[in-house]
């Protein structure tokens, strides 16, 4: 199955969007189309850079284009109850069973309070999907609500770029945002995201790097440790 057959599903297609209203209702940011296309490709791309074979960066492409779709049933354990549903329906669509496997896997292990990057997929998709803080996830049926720290972190993000660097095993989440917000404001939201994304890095066998505004922030190098002193007793 291909990642154009699961966008084009009557079932996949209702649930992205009914999940995106659910969230709307909530007040949360756009979880609908042009957020799961944002992951859909950006975790197939880290995939195809790392030389992952066309079958799993096409699975990759998958998972990361229905993630979500469990929040049309609560917020809380979206990506749970979205690997329940998504078994049925990708099973009905007459995707493999191994193929299935590989996808409710990744939904399952997307969000950090449960997830684990236990599988390449689910590193990419968990990468892909915490890097999308940009000021197009504002909705634009409500009006900026500069009181609203998810609001203003977001529209102060005027560019970002997720860029991995194969030679040198290197992920890097590069941001650039506007004075209406700061580091210190995108950290309380985004810190524990960004924990998630250097353990998925490091199950791709990379090095994850944040840069804010030029910056490297997460500097600390785990290997540079082994060549520390021991502290004194």
């Amino acid at each position: 199955m291909t990642i154009k057959e699961v966008r084009n599903n009557p079932e996949i297609q209702a649930m992205v969007l009914w999940a995106n209203q659910m969230l709307a209702s909530l007040g949360y940011t756009e979880h609908g189309p042009r957020h799961t296309g944002h992951v859909s490709t950006a975790a197939a791309e880290i995939l195809r850079k790392l030389s992952y074979d066309d079958a799993t960066v096409e699975l990759a492409a998958i998972a990361g284009w229905v993630h979500d779709v469990g929040n049309c049933v609560n917020r809380k354990n979206h990506g749970l109850s979205g690997s329940c549903i998504l078994f049925s329906v990708l099973r009905d669509a007459g995707m493999p069973i191994a193929d299935v496997l590989e996808v409710i896997a990744a939904v399952g292990n997307h969000e950090e309070e449960t997830g684990f990057p236990v599988t390449p997929i689910a590193a990419a998709v968990i990468l892909a999907d915490k890097s999308d803080a940009h000021r197009t996830r504002v909705r634009k049926d409500k009006d900026y609500d500069p009181t609203d720290i998810h609001d203003r972190v977001n529209y102060a993000i005027r560019e970002n770029q997720l860029l991995v660097d194969e030679r040198n095993h290197v992920i890097r989440y590069e941001v650039w945002m506007e004075a209406t917000s700061s580091v210190m404001e995108f950290l309380q939201i985004y810190f524990s995201r960004m924990e998630m994304s250097e353990k998925a890095a490091e199950a791709l066998g990379c090095r994850y790097q944040l840069k804010i505004n030029g910056m490297l922030i997460n500097s600390f190098s785990r290997e540079a440790l082994s060549g520390l002193p021991t502290p004194p007793a």
